[in-house]
């Protein structure tokens, strides 16, 4: 009976894993349209434009890091959850707390993102990124993406560190 019920936690996590990922990343896409909004990246993406490419999966991969460690978060929350009883005040709020974790984490690794790469447009006066990228430039888009992923794996760290501090 044990065995069932632990299955059945584990895909109830792996949906809710889905679910958020889905999610995050239609959000994270949603927002670089709106951070690079002088760049159509879907007609980019069409036209076959690699360096936009490379900073639309840079994004993606920023965002699942991000996604992983809120949902390691959401796990310790639900087992939390069943461990006190999942419909306890101690349970839900749990929950609460290790869904309000990610969501804040995913708000935070967007942010990171856009001041990091406003930050980097700063740095590099004499190159204009995002008319690099519209050009195909890949040296740009992968230093671009480097500073994507490196503020993801930063932000990573501070998510799990929340997610320890709480549950």
């Amino acid at each position: 009976m044990v065995i069932l019920a632990n299955a059945a936690v584990g895909i109830l996590q792996l949906i809710i894993a889905i679910i958020l990922a889905v999610i995050a990343l239609y959000i994270g896409f949603s927002v670089l349209g709106r951070i690079f909004k002088d760049l159509n990246l879907q007609k980019e993406l069409t036209r076959g434009n690699t360096a936009v490419g490379i900073i639309v999966a840079a994004v993606f991969f920023a965002i699942a890091l991000v996604v992983q460690s809120g949902v390691t978060g959401i796990t310790n929350g639900l087992q939390s959850a069943i461990a006190s009883g999942l419909f306890t005040i101690d349970g839900m709020l749990a929950i609460g707390t290790a869904i309000i974790q990610l969501v804040l984490g995913i708000i935070l690794a967007i942010l990171a993102i856009y001041i990091a790469l406003s930050v980097l447009d700063r740095l590099t006066k004499g190159i204009e990124e995002f008319e690099e990228l519209r050009k195909g430039n890949i040296a740009v888009a992968l230093e671009m993406a480097g500073v994507i992923v490196a503020v993801a794996v930063i932000i990573q760290s501070g998510v799990m560190g929340i997610t320890a501090a709480l549950i």
